[in-house]
């Protein structure tokens, strides 16, 4: 039992992050990290989340205009869990992120099961993000002219969903979520009586992403520089126009749900902010982690959720927010309805854009946390193989594109989005619990940066993960805890025998 709980020292860690002849190239900036952190967290939230969050949705209170109140809750819960990851970021520069954290503070078991349940949020939230790309760009394109036919950008299984929501109630009593999949229904081509439908835009964008990151994290880095910077001016595009057609009536009543509205709008608010861990997974690429970490981390975090809250303030005084329920693009579905079209035009592009650095950020996280594992001898010695011109790991990069490419080509977006929200939480709480275990064991240990107010601070961390993760559905912890015993039995299988540690 003490082997299933062995740690690797912080020293060894230290080392393998150090070694440029063989690690990863160090060449990523402050500026970089501000960046990646911007262009994970900016992206399905803002766009299409804030919509469901102000309305409430199908059995949920609305947070109505109090939505601005979500947003700040749920920026207090996030800005704890990261302090928590940007002082081991900054004490441990090694690619992996929780797991690499969970190994030398919990054991070998544990930082096995919260790698495993990474691929959760970054692979398989890339699915989602990689399925609603493909809807927002076809969207893009019938503005520009251009008609990509459904089947292209859709799934086979939303489609059965849909023809049987249509069959039981009718295709007027059909929701927009359901739109695009019932005119894949009706008009697809078909090969030896095989109806096709396959989500190719998906695959494109997918397959576009991961050469990207093949040649170069600092490249890779570049182009999402670019796309943060168009993103930034889309928002701010929005925000100010938007201002102009602000009614404070629509403000009153400011909480029509209650505080019940509030916390409900939190739990979904808080899949919006997603995305600032992923810096941690590339801190083995960064020139002066100590110092530029920490400003990645808590900067992109600060940042976004300013902008989070003038869109929202902006968005409810637009438009009841009544009317937004199952609206997809609430920021678009505003402007049209102040008889802004152009500059609803405008929002298509910025959400494509956004969906964009969403795909090669967690498609650049997902890898390494791969590759960390390898290194370990939890997997095999090919998953931590890198490119000898371009020093990244391209196998893992490619296998995950691939993984990414396949499902989201045939996946459900609903039936996928369920599991990254836990695997997210989850990750969240073993980290916050590694800083209260690293504070006892090594005190001394020497911090370029340390969370303030500890022990309280990671405390206050956990409760409000595990409170946001006991109002997931059933069905959520099953799924989960499939997908677990499913990840221990290629440990024992495996990893134990093969463990470096062993």
């Amino acid at each position: 039992m003490s082997s299933l709980f062995r740690r690797k020292p912080l020293d060894a860690l230290i080392a393998e992050g150090g070694d440029e002849a063989h690690g990863l190239k160090k060449t990523l900036t402050w500026v970089d990290l501000l960046a990646l952190g911007i262009g994970a967290i900016i992206g399905a939230g803002i766009f299409a989340t804030l919509g469901s969050a102000t309305s409430g949705g199908t059995g949920n209170p609305p947070a109505g205009p109090g939505v601005t109140v979500s947003i700040l809750l749920t920026a207090v819960a996030c800005g704890f869990c990261a302090l928590c990851y940007a002082e081991f970021a900054s004490l441990v520069p090694v690619a992996g992120s929780a797991y690499t954290y969970s190994y030398a503070t919990l054991g070998e078991l544990v930082a096995w099961i919260i790698g495993w349940d990474l691929i959760i949020e970054y692979a398989v939230g890339n699915i989602a993000v990689a399925i609603s790309w493909a809807a927002y760009f076809r969207q893009l394109m019938v503005g520009f002219g251009v008609a990509i036919p459904a089947w292209m950008a859709t799934d086979y299984r939303s489609t059965v969903l849909a023809a049987k929501a249509a069959a039981e109630s009718g295709v007027a009593s059909l929701g927009p979520e359901y739109a695009l999949a019932y005119e894949a229904h009706l008009h697809h081509p078909v090969l030896l009586g095989i109806p096709i439908v396959c989500n190719l835009l998906a695959v494109a964008i997918t397959a576009a992403i991961t050469w990207i990151l093949v040649i170069g994290v600092k490249e890779s880095a570049r182009f999402n520089n670019v796309i943060v910077v168009l993103k930034l001016l889309t928002l701010l595009f929005f925000i100010v126009v938007g201002a102009m057609w602000v009614k404070p009536a629509n403000w009153h009543p400011f909480f029509p749900g209650g505080l019940h509205g509030v916390w409900t709008g939190a739990s979904l608010i808080f899949f919006a902010y997603i995305g600032f861990d992923a810096i941690s997974t590339a801190a083995e690429e960064c020139e002066n982690p100590g110092r530029d970490m920490p400003r990645g981390i808590l900067g992109s975090l600060a940042i976004c959720t300013v902008l989070y809250l003038a869109a929202a303030l902006v968005l409810t005084g637009m438009i009841p927010f009544a009317k937004l329920g199952g609206v997809a693009d609430p920021l678009a579905a505003a402007l049209t309805y102040v008889n802004q079209g152009w500059a609803a035009g405008i929002l298509a592009f910025g959400a494509v854009v956004a969906m964009t650095s969403v795909l090669l950020v967690f498609q650049l996280g997902q890898p390494r946390i791969l590759m960390a594992m390898s290194r370990d001898g939890l997997l095999g010695p090919w998953f931590g193989k890198i490119h000898p011109k371009y020093r990244t790991p391209y196998v893992t990069t490619i296998l995950t594109g691939i993984f990414v490419a396949f499902f989201a080509a045939v996946a459900n977006i609903d039936e996928v989005v369920q599991l990254t929200n836990i695997g997210t939480l989850f990750a969240f709480v073993l980290v916050c619990v590694g800083i209260l275990i690293l504070r006892v064991r090594e005190p001394d240990r020497p911090r370029k940066f340390r969370v303030p107010f500890s022990p309280v601070t990671p405390v206050l961390g956990i409760v409000m993960c595990l409170v946001l993760m006991a109002g997931l559905p059933a069905v959520t912890w099953i799924r989960f805890g499939i997908w677990l015993l499913a990840g221990l039995v290629i440990y024992f299988v495996y990893g134990a025998r093969r463990s470096r540690l062993a």
